[in-house]
């Protein structure tokens, strides 16, 4: 898209973002100073800079490029990663009101953010080298590199282990064989933080770079959700690396897993933004929106609908924030990451639906972002353990067995 072409879409679609956050329970009296100006200036930029073009890209299911090192500099891109490598040096707190922010906007603008700081900085930081660390981070953390996680192949989603994806040794280097797939960022990733197993079948980190002979990245096509999201796949065929790529901090898949959870993490507060957005949305019509001579939102059944809407965000609200508490002070485990991002992608996919029912027709027109956010969290509620991975996941933790196996 042209210069041109974005700044007509700026002018026609300035001003009609109104979103205004609810906070039922004075939530906002629980946050820093530090963290409500964060916010107001990320907000800001969503309503200045995304919203008049996201239901246009997502229209076109075409990913804005441009807006890669608009992230980096609005400090999008690994906030709770530490400050000498370029990084925002914030909490974890901090770090998921930067994703609620976005995802209210759109969850495939969230994706891009989160994968680049939680699946490719977050590993190269917690298990990579010090070279690593100072050759790619700072890049990342600027927009001037994008990246991707490689880990879902064709034939294994929720079953990591079985990945069949693998490197042998060659001296200096290794060759990486194999395909991951359903990968955020793939099309356009500078870079893609890789997990295959050795030869000796235990599975290890490596920094694939664009470029390398053998890899290529091609985009899916024909999606109905994230559709101002780039998705693709990895393709690996004889792909030669040096081994000064592999992180050498971990072995086994406590590496991606360790990532996972904080990925997790920032969907379970970005999920909530896309929740408020809609329900923003649906109150707002509700006032304006007449039928047998009131407005709809005088009726009984739209009261219930938007009660039990704002109920269930105030839950997600505090389950978040004391998540946050917990993660900025280390005691976050990996159940209770998993149940965040399970009930808050949950409460917000039936938010939307209820939304766009209090919309009427109207509801499933790009006028309004209700039907963009519900294609969107179909994909959610699916990536980065599905809806039903994560309920085993309390399960197991619940009564000590897995029924994973």
């Amino acid at each position: 898209m042209s210069s041109n072409e974005l700044n007509d879409l700026f002018e026609r679609n300035r001003g009609k973002d109104r979103y205004t956050q609810p906070d039922f329970y004075g939530i906002d009296d629980l946050l820093t100073e530090e963290q409500l100006l964060i916010r107001s200036s990320v907000r800001e930029y969503v309503k200045r800079d995304l919203s008049p073009i996201v239901e246009h890209f997502a229209q076109l299911s075409e990913f804005p490029q441009h807006i890669v090192k608009e992230l980096g500099s609005i400090g999008a891109f690994g906030p709770q990663l530490p400050a000498e490598y370029g990084c925002g040096g914030m909490d974890y707190t901090t770090y998921g009101i930067i994703m609620q922010e976005l995802e209210r906007c759109d969850s495939g603008i969230r994706s891009t953010a989160s994968v680049q700081g939680s699946l490719v900085m977050y590993p190269i930081f917690k298990f990579g080298s010090e070279e690593q660390k100072r050759k790619y981070l700072p890049k990342l953390a600027s927009g001037e590199m994008l990246g991707c996680f490689g880990l879902t192949e064709p034939d294994h989603g929720s079953n990591p282990a079985g990945m069949t994806t693998h490197f042998i040794e060659d001296g200096d280097h290794i060759i990486l064989n194999g395909a991951k797939m359903w990968i955020s960022n793939a099309p356009f990733a500078d870079v893609a933080v890789v997990w295959a197993k050795n030869p000796e079948g235990k599975v290890q980190g490596v920094i694939v770079e664009r470029g390398m002979p053998g890899f290529s990245t091609p985009t899916t096509h024909n999606k109905w959700s994230l559709r101002a999201s780039a998705t693709g796949e990895l393709v690996f065929d004889q792909v030669r690396i040096p081994k000064s790529n592999i992180l050498p901090g971990v072995v086994g898949l406590k590496g991606p897993l360790t990532c996972l959870n904080s990925a997790r993490y920032g969907i379970a507060w970005g999920a909530l933004g896309a929740a408020m957005d809609c329900y923003d949305t649906a109150k707002r019509y509700s006032l304006e929106r007449q039928q047998f001579n009131k407005p709809i939102g005088g009726f009984q059944l739209q009261q219930k609908k938007l009660a039990e809407m704002l109920t269930e965000i105030t839950k997600a609200q505090l389950l978040v924030w004391r998540l946050g508490q917990l993660m900025d002070h280390g005691k976050a485990t990996p159940a209770q990451i998993s149940m965040a991002k399970r009930n808050n992608v949950d409460i917000a996919l039936n938010i939307a639906r209820e939304a766009r029912q209090m919309l009427g027709g109207m509801g499933i027109t790009g006028e309004y972002p209700i039907m963009r956010h519900m294609m969107n969290l179909e994909s959610v509620v699916t990536y980065e353990g599905t809806h039903d991975i994560h309920l085993l996941i309390l399960g197991m933790e619940i009564t000590g067995l897995n029924a994973f196996e």
